[in-house]
């Protein structure tokens, strides 16, 4: 074991530790566990959000794919950067002005039915639980990588401290953990690509050939088609990533954590701004890797491309760089399970527990309670099923994790807040046809049945997404003697848009 590595793990599970143990002095109501009683500015906000957001895929794959894609894999980081103008324009303001604490609040807030908090509560389950999968594995190969830890003990490790973080922290804990790790993760990387730079006498011309030299793509590096042959399944991915956003609960009940419509977009433009700018840093540190690495050294080490970014460090800056670059891939991964455990945590304690089984009447004691013994069951199921999945490549799961989310609870925020027709049926039927269409694409496509698939697309979402849409579309049809008036509708729609209730009372979140 290195004992470089070794300390700099150490140093930063005991900072986040630290955080955790003083956010816990500040969790002891229902309002500041979920969503940190809207203390966060709107670039606090943004750097959580931000933080939430950039994954170890994204940290770890995106490098990796722009060294052994080129082009392609770029534009692959562009689908993730886009979809935020989805959130900002179309649902962000409307789901603070409507929702508490989940997005079961904000359709329940047009459509109040328990089901209807159950499906959405059940919706946010599956979605939760599988981007979770992924990032414990990652950490897991990432940690045997580094330390030489067995891979059981590692992701054992990492689920502990997930679940710590939120049964003692709770938002706060989440909120700032995700800070630390966005500050961490952009001055490490830029930090990174300025090495890269000076490796190359700060000279962009001689970037570009060396990249050509150290790949087998040569000059074709630059033009498009080395991802996918089929511009169909691009067109799909894209879409996914686009529309699955708007539709990821963690991310979007970062939305309640602020005071006002103001802050919510301040938080996104904030978001938006750091996102693009790491991914400007993510093809930087692509194109290092090609021109000081080379692509068949990369592929040697690690034919996935994964940790394209920590063998670059190493090359690089030798063992310390390479350590600090680690670090920040392990601060990633835990702030991003995190954000994931506490917004499936506050789906069962708020909307199934505190709605369902008690019908409104539980107190803050009793939620707390409960909101803390979900995360200890949840923190152990991702575990368990991330120990058992060692051999089987899960990487396919992050992007049915934005199919599901595109196909399932976007179009259903989306007709919820802006159809008039819209009825609770329709709501029903559109959110759990999108979540059977999407799981059953990718159970009959080529990442489970290899050469026996139904559906040859690997992103099947171009499929999935429209039928998300119809099931809602259909069950309102048939459903509309159901719908509301006119002027009920007009009522919802202005106080999602203005905040203003229906007794002309202005909400504290406008």
């Amino acid at each position: 074991m290195n004992p470089t590595y070794f300390v700099f793990f150490i140093y930063i599970i005991v900072c986040t530790l630290i955080i955790t143990y003083w956010a816990a002095k500040r969790s002891k109501t229902t309002n500041r566990f979920y969503i940190a009683a809207g203390s966060l500015t709107g670039f606090q906000n943004g750097m959580a959000i931000a933080g939430d957001f950039i994954s170890a895929a994204s940290f770890l794959g995106i490098v990796g794919m722009i060294a052994i894609r080129g082009y392609d894999g770029f534009l692959y980081s562009i689908g993730f950067l886009v979809s935020y103008l989805v959130v900002l324009f179309l649902v962000a303001e409307p789901v603070h002005r409507l929702g508490k604490y989940s997005l079961g609040d904000v359709i329940c807030s047009r459509f109040p039915s328990n089901r209807m908090r159950l499906i959405m509560a059940f919706g946010t389950f599956i979605i939760s639980i599988l981007y979770m999968i992924p990032q414990l594995v990652a950490s897991g190969f990432l940690l045997r990588l580094l330390l030489d830890i067995d891979y059981s003990i590692s992701v054992v490790v990492i689920g502990g401290l997930m679940t710590i973080y939120v049964v003692f922290g709770g938002m706060v804990a989440t909120s700032w953990v995700q800070i630390v790790k966005t500050v961490l993760l952009m001055s490490g990387t830029f930090l990174l690509s300025l090495i890269v730079f000076s490796n190359l006498d700060w000279d962009m011309s001689t970037l570009v050939e060396r990249v050509k030299a150290g790949t087998p793509l040569g000059e074709q590096f630059f033009l498009p088609g080395h991802l996918f042959g089929n511009p169909l399944e691009f067109f799909s991915l894209q879409l996914a990533l686009v529309l699955g956003t708007a539709g990821l609960p963690h991310i979007l009940i970062r939305l309640f954590t602020v005071r006002n419509t103001l802050e919510v977009r301040r938080s996104l433009i904030s978001s938006t701004w750091i996102i693009g700018l790491f991914y400007l840093i993510t093809l930087v540190l692509g194109l290092g890797t090609v021109a000081l690495l080379g692509v068949y050294e990369l592929t040697a080490a690690d034919p996935t491309g994964n940790l394209a970014a920590p063998l670059l460090a190493r090359v690089v800056g030798g063992d310390f760089l390479l350590a600090f670059v680690s670090a920040i891939a392990f601060t990633t991964i835990i702030a991003v399970v995190a954000g994931l455990v506490i917004s499936a945590t506050t789906a069962f304690s708020h909307d199934i527990f505190h709605h369902i089984l008690k019908k409104g009447k539980s107190t803050e004691a009793e939620q707390l309670r409960a909101a803390r013994w979900t995360a200890l069951a949840i923190g152990i199921i991702s575990t368990l099923f991330a120990l058992r999945l060692e051999t089987i490549n899960v990487t396919f799961l992050v992007s049915l994790t934005f199919i599901v989310a595109a196909s399932s609870n976007f179009p259903i925020l989306l007709l919820t807040i802006y159809w008039k027709r819209f009825t609770r049926s329709g709501a029903i039927t559109g959110m759990v046809s999108g979540l059977i269409a999407s799981l059953l694409v990718v159970i009959l496509g080529p990442h489970i049945m290899r050469e026996e698939a139904v559906i040859s697309l690997y992103n099947p979402g171009i499929i999935a997404i429209p039928i998300g849409f119809l099931g809602a579309y259909l069950g309102t049809m048939f459903s509309l003697k159901h719908s509301q008036t006119r002027a009920e509708f007009k009522q919802f729609y202005i106080q999602s848009q203005t905040g203003i209730g229906p007794r002309g009372e202005k909400t504290w979140k406008t």
